[in-house]
């Protein structure tokens, strides 16, 4: 076979711990590693950085941004998701989700410059909205999030600022259900709230966000409305599928799910085209229970394999295989310090176990061993020195500086 990989990043990128890049835990590059690295022994496999703008599938070609074409026998399409806010696209520039590197350093980058402009403002009023920090949305991602961040706030700097206490920072999860990690059984769930709380997190559930501008979000919880002065919101609160695959419903007629999956056959190929494959994140595989499968990796992983032997057999006339079945191994949420939460099977862990688990997985499951080297590392470091080295204010700001926030007498130099 001559295989030909597309992607407009040259690097795989381990999502899973992006939000440690967001608070300061790891940097990027720990969580990445180059593809042509990781493909430099496989000859057959040909690497091309380049972003998929329109598929034929009668022609059976994909064309790349600067117009070249390409022809293919089989397809696979698995370019992940993006955040999704539910038709109010005008808030990311206020609340940025965490899908790729540049959306984790712009957190962090706003996170740090929220503490350093909380240093340079005189009234304690004033100061509150930048020291409180929130983010929408209860699932693993915003469970992670809302940990990472009050361990940073609340005990990596607490002892780094003279002109207030970063312990009185507010760190805020809000979820429109009516429990944080709704996926998980009820007791885990509220061992994660207990976790996230001892933590110093406010976790307010049945929250509906409805506004977020540069300087507050207005959220409803019941009939009651609030409005809660802020300068940095976490958007964690859904996903859609990548605009790719807006591209191939159109071309091949396929229908697809409110989140933009395309709804696959049971091999995971199109209804119409058997050899074009979905997978991941843009594949709509309700055919095991009448629910579609989570977006998480493990999906992803097992589906990857699925077709790799789907299309060998194709190609060699195998036997025809039974339909793709997804084999669940658990599911696990880190909170933070030594807790976590994990489920595998009817078994159920927390606290010190379930955060060694998570660990141990989240090690194992990293591309390269350098990289699984450097994380232990970076992790021992933290673990024994509460401490996080990666905290680099990089980039510049796409939305108000915090200094045209100050009044003239504070922006007055002294």
């Amino acid at each position: 076979m001559d295989i030909t990989l597309i992607d407009k990043r040259n690097f795989h990128l381990f999502q899973p711990l992006l939000y440690q890049v967001a608070t300061g835990g790891l940097g990027p590059a720990e969580i990445a590693a180059p593809l042509r690295s990781l493909f430099r022994r496989q000859p057959n496999i040909r690497i091309l950085c380049a972003e998929v703008v329109d598929i034929d599938p009668e022609r059976q070609t994909v064309v790349l941004h600067d117009g070249q074409a390409l022809h293919w026998d089989y397809l696979v399409i698995a370019a992940g998701a993006s955040s999704n806010y539910f038709g109010n696209d005008s808030w990311a520039p206020y609340a940025p989700g965490l899908k790729t590197i540049e959306d984790a350093q712009e957190i962090r980058r706003r996170v740090l410059s929220a503490l350093e402009t909380a240093e340079r403002i005189e009234s304690a009023q004033e100061r509150k909205a930048w020291l409180t920090f929130v983010v929408v949305g209860g699932g693993p991602t915003g469970v992670e999030m809302a940990g990472a961040l009050a361990e940073l706030v609340h005990v990596t700097v607490r002892d780094e600022y003279r002109a207030f206490d970063p312990r009185t920072a507010r760190v805020l999860l809000l979820e429109g259900a009516p429990r944080v990690l709704t996926p998980y059984p009820e007791p885990l769930s509220e061992n994660a709230r207990q976790s996230l709380q001892q933590l110093g997190v406010e976790v307010i559930t049945g929250a509906m966000v409805q506004e977020i501008t540069p300087d507050h979000i207005l959220y409803t919880v019941g009939e009651e409305t609030f409005i809660l002065p802020t300068r940095t919101v976490v958007w964690a609160a859904g996903v859609r599928a990548a605009p790719l695959a807006a591209i191939l419903a159109r071309c091949t007629n396929t229908p697809t799910d409110r989140g933009g999956r395309l709804i696959v056959a049971p091999d995971l190929s199109l209804p119409d085209y058997p050899n074009i494959f979905v997978i991941g994140d843009m594949a709509h595989f309700a055919h095991q229970t009448g629910a579609p499968l989570p977006g998480v990796a493990p999906v992803a992983m097992q589906q990857g394999r699925y077709v790799a032997r789907r299309i060998r057999g194709l190609i060699t006339g195998a036997p025809e295989m039974p339909p793709f079945h997804y084999h669940e191994r658990g599911n696990m949420a880190v909170i933070g310090r030594k807790a976590a939460v994990a489920q595998i099977g009817r078994l159920h862990f927390t606290g010190w176990f379930a955060w060694l688990m998570w660990l141990f997985v989240h090690l194992m499951f990293l591309v390269g061993f350098e990289n699984r080297l450097l994380v232990f590392v970076q992790w021992a470091w933290n673990y024994f020195t509460r401490n996080r080295r990666a905290r680099l204010i990089l980039g510049e700001s796409h939305q108000e500086s915090p200094r045209e926030s100050l009044t003239p007498q504070q922006q007055a130099p002294r």
